[in-house]
């Protein structure tokens, strides 16, 4: 490749480097209007994908210098966000993790990363959203980006325990992401009750959805009526959020629906659950009926959404 030939691509690629930083709001003093510096944006989201880590496998996976590393997390535990402990296997090494208002704080940071990308792909054409992340993969192959598993989690029935977990994780992410009061955990609790007094094994399943030992989502198929069956609970922790589990706990309803002899597949959703209502839509989902409530403490506008089978 000729000199001239080198400079024109080395000037494409920065030309898109400063596009994209300024298509995603990476510019500005705090990221997507959160407490966090980009920089900061990135340690916090690694820190989110686990239960654990030291600051020497995280300096690992960015690439970050040990010094600027220990400043940010220095910063994150005066702020409150994260736990220190030492390590059980390495007297050396210190062990982080989120805490409660770290965990609100990446939450935050997550769901404004997730509206501003979604706003974004909205204004494009399916096809020109298949073509965009097709080019993303393109540039990660190139550049040398590790490959990603092709499922990093495993889907499997519920053990002991599971069913109070899922009580438990809808009553504390819908309270933390969404401010819905105790109303909504009962609401939950009792339809986990009538799902275990009225067990069909032939037409009716849970999926808890599993990444490296720990409950990460779920979602229910129960019965309706003799044709119609309902999807309910379809939940996804933020630690595992853009893995594909959303999508893939839908497909696995649709799949058991049709194959357990209903005609329809029934929902209930409410409006504020962007992510979900744009699974539902992908698979071919019509919103039905909308009503106003505020069953939960804030006012919200429930939908109920039927997929013909």
């Amino acid at each position: 490749m000729s000199s001239s030939d080198t400079d024109g691509t080395v000037d494409a690629v920065r030309r898109f480097n400063r596009f994209y930083t300024r298509q995603i709001g990476a510019l500005g003093e705090g990221h997507l209007d959160t407490p966090f510096s980009l920089t900061e944006a990135r340690v916090v989201y690694e820190l989110a994908q686990r239960r654990m880590a030291t600051a020497t496998e995280l300096g690992q996976e960015l690439g970050l210098d040990a010094g600027y590393l220990s400043r940010i997390l220095r910063g994150f535990q005066e702020r409150g966000f994260i736990d220190r402990r030492p390590s059980e296997s390495d007297a050396r090494q210190t062990r982080l993790s989120l805490t409660d208002t770290g965990r609100a704080a990446f939450a935050q940071l997550d769901a404004a990363a997730r509206r501003d990308v979604g706003a974004m792909l909205d204004a494009l054409p399916g096809v020109e959203q298949d073509r965009l992340v097709r080019a993303m993969g393109t540039v990660e192959r190139v550049l040398g980006a590790a490959p990603q598993p092709a499922e990093p989690y495993v889907l499997r029935p519920p053990r002991a325990g599971d069913l109070g977990w899922v009580v438990q994780i809808h009553g504390e992410l819908y309270d933390r992401e969404f401010g819905w009061d105790v109303r909504f955990e009962g609401l939950i609790a009792d339809v986990i009750g009538g799902y275990v007094r009225s067990f069909d094994p032939a037409r009716e399943r849970c999926w808890i959805a599993e990444r490296n030992g720990e409950n990460v989502g779920c979602v229910f198929v129960m019965r309706g009526t003799d044709e119609v069956a309902k999807l309910r609970l379809l939940i996804v922790d933020p630690s595992a959020r853009g893995l594909g589990i959303g999508a893939r706990l839908v497909d696995e309803c649709i799949r058991f629906s049709r194959g357990a002899g209903y005609r329809t597949l029934s929902l209930w959703t409410n409006s504020v659950l962007l992510s979900a209502r744009r699974i539902y839509q992908a698979r071919g989902f019509r919103l039905v009926h909308t009503e106003v409530h505020n069953s939960f403490g804030p006012d919200l506008t429930a939908e109920t959404w039927e997929l013909e089978l």
